[in-house]
């Protein structure tokens, strides 16, 4: 995989800044592909294998969910915080809501 195309450092408490700098960035991207999340970055590819990175950012962070839910990556809330052995926890994008998911029955 290539260097980031572009990288924003995460500063304490600039969620808003890292979900604005995501929403701007992404229009550059094609169709998501997968995030890498290490414990200190948040790293976005697309199809192409480009990608955008925020540093200083983590799974170990509360932070990164709202980042999680706007690209829309398939996670376990659960278990998303746990410390792996890996470099970097790989999740895919693209998650969909089944149709009438939120319509009683």
């Amino acid at each position: 995989m290539s260097d980031p195309l572009a990288i924003h450092d995460y500063q304490e408490g600039g969620t808003e800044a890292a979900l604005t700098f995501l929403r701007r960035t992404r229009s550059e991207l094609r169709m998501l592909r997968m995030v890498r999340l290490g414990q200190d970055f948040f790293r976005v590819y697309d199809v192409n294998g480009d990608s955008f990175e925020i540093r200083g950012l983590g799974y170990l962070d509360p932070a990164v969910i709202p980042l999680l839910e706007d690209v829309n990556a398939a996670y376990d809330p659960a278990t998303i915080h746990r410390p792996v052995d890996a470099a970097y926890k790989e999740l895919k994008t693209g998650r969909r809501h089944p149709w009438a998911e939120d319509r009683v029955m």
